[in-house]
């Protein structure tokens, strides 16, 4: 194994500025939801340099749509293809799929960026751009962890199956479109942005929204109404109450570093339409956390029990019950144990090339890992580099540096993992 490790370094040090090139052209076409198509055309034109056997196509058929784990309000996919690219071992090695996101969130506010949000300019051993972390980064890493290998001969005996997929962003409808269409393996690695920890465990989420009523009224008269803004504070109230107790049944040491390891996020708020008005109506919208021991169902009925609770203690409820309803996208939890090879791989090479072990922990957000490990059988480590905060945030970028490490990690970990046919 020293042998295939030195040429691996090598290479990767020889190639650092062709990974910083692709990187950069990445970023530079947006590829916000329903755009994704450009990004990926530049995708599969490197897969198909490195002789990956590519399988591109537009997801979004009746049987996908069809699938009870489907939970996308996209109906127009064309043009935006998921992409699938496989290096064929030689048999008798076991598999790894090696699957990023294509797909970026919006930029936001332009004038919170220093510059461009999609200039993917290098400075300072970073490069800048909405995406960098978020995660075309690590798939860079992935890409550059497959040609080390193709360019230096080594012919692994596992296949090694590489995805870039869309709607990662919106609920994750593409991984399930590339299981569903039969893709699984004996593990998988996903380079979301750990800080280059391992995430062996993923918090589920799903949305929901709550609809609460009132009594209209002249604001000078309110008292004559019943403000829906005022019983909504009291369920909020409710609803951070469950947070707490549902985080303090949670009691797993990946979570010591995470404050609110599930938590419950309420992200929109709509009532009223008239200042001097008493509100009639309110809509809560929020997110509701998974835990990795728990399934969706189980997530759903703790909150339905909290709601149903308040519709029959509150008097006003009784008359006029809040109205809870599921909607939107939703991700899978995602559960692997500690010791599981794939981690021991990864944690093996992370030392080698970092010179340390690496930091465990419980990825606190969702990731695709659901899909791959809940529907696909397939285990998953959440590994990446770039940091958590960088995400959707700003002036967003990635550490070459990193991006290097993750790379040469990644590819140690699947000539062990694969097997390497012997001359």
């Amino acid at each position: 194994m020293d042998m295939y490790e030195e040429k691996i370094r090598t290479w990767l040090k020889e190639h650092r500025m062709n990974g910083v090139q692709l990187l950069q052209k990445l970023v530079q076409e947006p590829s916000k939801r329903g755009q994704e198509g450009s990004a990926q055309a530049i995708v599969v034109e490197k897969c198909r340099q490195l002789g990956l056997e590519i399988d591109l196509w537009e997801i979004g058929d009746e049987h996908l749509r069809k699938h009870p784990h489907f939970y996308c309000d996209r109906r127009n996919f064309k043009g935006n293809p998921n992409l699938v690219a496989i290096k064929r071992g030689t048999g008798n090695g076991k598999s790894l799929i090696l699957n990023g996101h294509i797909d970026v969130v919006p930029e936001g506010d332009h004038a919170a960026w220093h510059d461009e949000p999609y200039s993917g300019k290098l400075i300072d051993g970073k490069v800048f751009g909405r995406g960098t972390t978020d995660m075309k980064g690590g798939n860079v890493s992935l890409l550059l962890a497959i040609e080390a290998i193709v360019e230096s001969g080594i012919q692994l005996k596992g296949d090694v199956i590489f995805q870039s997929v869309i709607e990662e962003e919106s609920g994750g409808a593409g991984t399930l479109a590339a299981v569903i269409r039969g893709y699984n393996a004996d593990g998988a690695i996903i380079p979301e942005p750990t800080n280059m920890k391992l995430f062996p465990l993923q918090q589920g989420s799903m949305w929901f929204r709550l609809r609460i009523k009132g009594k209209s009224a002249h604001g000078g008269t309110r008292y004559e109404g019943v403000s829906a803004i005022d019983k909504a504070v009291g369920v909020m109230n409710e609803i951070k109450l469950l947070e707490q107790e549902r985080n303090e049944l949670l009691r797993h040491s990946l979570y010591k570093n995470v404050p609110i390891p599930i938590p419950i996020n309420i992200g929109s708020i709509q009532s009223g339409n008239w200042p001097s008005s008493v509100p009639d109506t309110a809509v809560l919208e929020g997110r509701f956390g998974i835990a990795p021991t728990e399934t969706m169902e189980e997530a759903q009925k703790s909150l339905k029990e909290r709601i149903d609770a308040l519709n029959r203690t509150d008097a006003w409820f009784k008359e006029k019950p809040i109205e809870l309803e599921w909607f939107g996208a939703r991700w899978l939890p995602g559960n692997l144990e500690i010791n599981h090879p794939l981690m021991k791989a990864i944690g093996t090479y992370y030392e080698k090339v970092v010179g340390e072990e690496p930091l465990v922990e419980a990825s606190p957000w969702a990731t695709d890992g659901g899909y791959l490990s809940s529907v696909g059988s397939t285990p998953v480590v959440v590994f990446g580099p770039g940091e958590t905060k960088m995400a959707h945030d700003s002036n967003e970028y990635i550490e070459v540096d990193k991006m290097m490490e993750v790379a040469e990690i990644i590819a140690l970990t699947i000539i062990e993992w694969c097997g390497v046919e012997q001359e």
